[in-house]
């Protein structure tokens, strides 16, 4: 704590503590209430609370200050079937709020009253976080996608979005060029093992070696089944830059000479499905490039 933390903390045995160090703003929302408490406690998946072997309940840390010692006492709560229990951690003395709201979360973890949910049985995932971010992965419109679209637009090219190439192969490209008969995929450079991005998982190495072995393989397959029924496949590698992987796009729907250009495997994050134009994005149209 600094000098004039430490002698406000002296001042309070004849007078409360300032405001900013235990108040919050009024009128802030529900969101940037749970913004503040992630913060404190380094990310939401630690501000869990167990309530059984099967459930768990996400708590906070609230600051008051009692009359009696006019010092300030950090409490966790939480919520459970319409109550609302509340755990004394301890008191916490640093200069503002948010340190102090820190210091209640450590207090919370020393304790053992708080920590990460265990991920589902069965689970591939190594956390809770590294589940959510996977599950959060796009299957369409991601931004490599998109900006490569806008320029496309721009040229007088039109396109459909998330559509099988061939009706009755459950293959999905990103762009689809029917008149023209070009399939364009833009692959994640970790979902589908770009040879010059690509690193090797540190946890759960097997698993994610087979998986990305797999889309690999099914990228190559992909390729091979639509090629066979007479389409030209283009795959981008989204770290491409967006103005060289469309100038090769454009080539090969106006039937030039197709400039040379990086290819290689794709993403398992294509959807199975009937694909159809994107209406709500401005790049999109049904009508194409005669």
């Amino acid at each position: 704590m600094s000098g004039a933390g430490k002698a406000r903390q002296r001042g309070w045995n004849e007078q409360p503590p300032a405001d900013w160090a235990w108040k919050g703003r009024p009128g802030r929302s529900r969101e940037a209430l749970a913004a503040e408490q992630d913060r404190a406690a380094g990310g939401r998946e630690g501000r869990y609370v167990r309530l059984d072997d099967e459930r768990y309940a996400l708590a906070s840390v609230a600051l008051k200050v009692l009359p009696r010692t006019r010092r300030i006492q950090a409490y966790l709560r939480w919520s459970d079937k319409g109550r609302s229990p509340a755990r004394h951690l301890g008191q916490v003395e640093r200069d503002t709020r948010a340190a102090n709201l820190v210091a209640g979360w450590e207090l919370a973890r020393d304790k053992g009253l708080v920590g990460p949910r265990p991920v589902p049985e069965g689970s591939w995932a190594t956390s809770r976080a590294v589940r959510a971010s996977m599950r959060g992965n796009k299957g369409r419109d991601t931004k490599p996608e998109k900006r490569i679209r806008a320029i496309l637009h721009r040229e007088g090219l039109r396109y459909r979005v998330s559509q099988r190439p061939v009706a009755e192969l459950r293959r999905t490209a990103d762009l689809v060029f029917t008149k023209a008969r070009v399939a364009v995929f833009v692959d994640g450079c970790f979902w589908h093992g770009c040879p010059e991005h690509h690193r090797p998982a540190a946890r759960n190495a097997e698993f994610w070696s087979a998986k990305i072995e797999a889309n690999r393989a099914r990228d190559e397959e992909t390729t091979r089944l639509l090629v066979d029924a007479g389409w030209r496949v283009i795959r981008i590698w989204e770290h491409e830059a967006p103005e060289e992987a469309a100038q090769r796009v454009s080539a090969a729907v106006r039937g030039l000479e197709e400039p040379e250009g990086p290819q290689g495997a794709v993403s398992e994050q294509s959807v199975d499905g009937v694909g159809r134009p994107a209406e709500d994005d401005p790049t999109v149209d049904v009508t194409e490039h005669d």
